[in-house]
């Protein structure tokens, strides 16, 4: 077995995945995820980079995955903010990136040193113009190992961003989980120098997918400029208005491609019942634990974590619908119905229960907590045995 950190399991999921450069400014509380990748990445190879500042960290990056690699740059709430120009350039771009966020206490400085679940819609909608990113959320110290690995084949399958969630709860704790047992398939595949077909595009959009093949500098006849501006198909900047909305469509067709691949998510308990706590992130343990024990007390409750938030995988709306009520349970902000001025016009319900109302229409309640603890299967007990 493995004891580590879920900082630590994210900078060995790191060097399994074959991604080789690390660029971050330090920042509570995902810098000790850097302080390991320091201390053994150069002997394999790999690269941190520490930039100037924020923003710096992420253009490193880019201009890394741009040069043929596939790039990493791990941050906490602060730092995905300022990050965000250049998040929107390698989308616009199409340059695969791997972000991870580790996130804390917020707004601004907020809490550093305390857990919070409060960058979900940020790291899906936080952006100027629509730049669809993919967002996954790790649920365990093993999964925060898994999840590089997945998060760097995506990326550059799809020339795409994304985004990887973790959060304080996960970065200190320690945990035993099997030790890994490495495979080829893992890494990342030699950078392809091989000449560009003539007649090929920059970005021949495939019709179906939106994916297209990904020059990298240095390849024969794939010479082109690239910039953060609307292109068409040759990469030259274009202001038709048509030529806009082909380049918005593929890239959002890209996120459907990814999300016909992705299996349903498991129902922990039974498949039908009264109740549903759907959760994700940290809160996995809690959720299950709390599933677990209302069961044993006779109550038909179960649960269902999300691993992929965007895109969310087929299947969603036929569980939630197999439940008499569903409830998000969270660690971010959601106003409560006893105070005196909130009622259902003006609720405001916390990140996931607000995305699964929208996109399944269903009536879906929320409970959360933003104290910057981690949430107690007891105390979700408590508020389930309420409904």
């Amino acid at each position: 077995q493995v004891v580590g950190s879920g900082n630590t399991a994210i900078a060995l999921g790191v060097r399994a995945a074959g991604m080789d450069i690390c660029a971050m400014y330090p920042i509570t509380p995902a810098t000790s995820a850097s302080h390991y990748l320091s201390e053994c990445f150069e002997k394999v190879g790999g690269l941190v980079h520490q930039a100037e500042d924020e923003i710096a960290a992420c253009a490193f990056a880019i201009g890394a995955s741009y040069a043929g690699r596939c790039a990493v740059t791990i941050t906490s709430g602060p730092g995905y903010s300022l990050k965000q120009e250049g998040i929107g350039l390698a989308v616009m771009a199409e340059i695969p990136l791997v972000i991870v966020n580790v996130q804390r206490g917020g707004p601004s400085t907020g809490q550093p040193t305390k857990v919070e679940q409060g960058d979900l819609l940020t790291s899906i909608y936080g952006s100027h113009g629509d730049a669809p990113k993919v967002v996954m959320a790790v649920s365990s110290i093993e999964d925060c190992f898994y999840s590089m690995i997945t998060a760097r084949k995506i990326a550059e399958t799809f020339n795409m961003v994304v985004v990887v969630l973790s959060d304080a709860s996960l970065s200190t704790a320690q945990q035993p989980f099997a030790r890994p047992q490495f495979s080829e398939e893992w890494l990342a595949p030699p950078i392809d120098q091989s000449p560009v077909p003539e007649g090929a595009k920059p970005y021949d959009w495939d019709p179906v997918t939106g994916i297209a093949r990904r020059f990298v500098p240095g390849q024969p006849g794939g010479m082109h400029t690239i910039t953060g501006l609307a292109h068409d198909r040759m990469s030259k900047v274009a202001y038709d208005p048509s030529i806009n909305e082909e380049g918005l469509r593929m890239r959002s067709l890209k996120l459907a491609a990814l999300q016909k691949t992705l299996m349903p998510p498991e129902v922990y308990g039974g498949e039908h019942g009264d109740l549903l706590l759907v959760g994700w992130g940290s809160t996995m343990g809690a959720i299950e634990e709390a599933a677990t024990r209302l069961r044993a007390d006779g109550l038909a409750a179960s649960s269902m974590h999300l691993r992929f938030i965007q895109p969310m995988p087929s299947g969603i709306r036929e569980i939630l619908k197999r439940f008499r009520q569903v409830m998000t349970i969270e660690g971010n902000w959601s106003d409560k119905l006893e105070d005196e001025l909130i009622d259902e016009d003006n609720r405001r319900y916390s990140a996931l229960a607000m995305m699964l109302r929208s996109r399944y229409l269903v009536a879906v309640d929320c409970w959360s907590e933003a104290r910057g603890q981690p949430i107690k299967p007891g105390d979700i007990c408590r508020v389930a045995r309420a409904k």
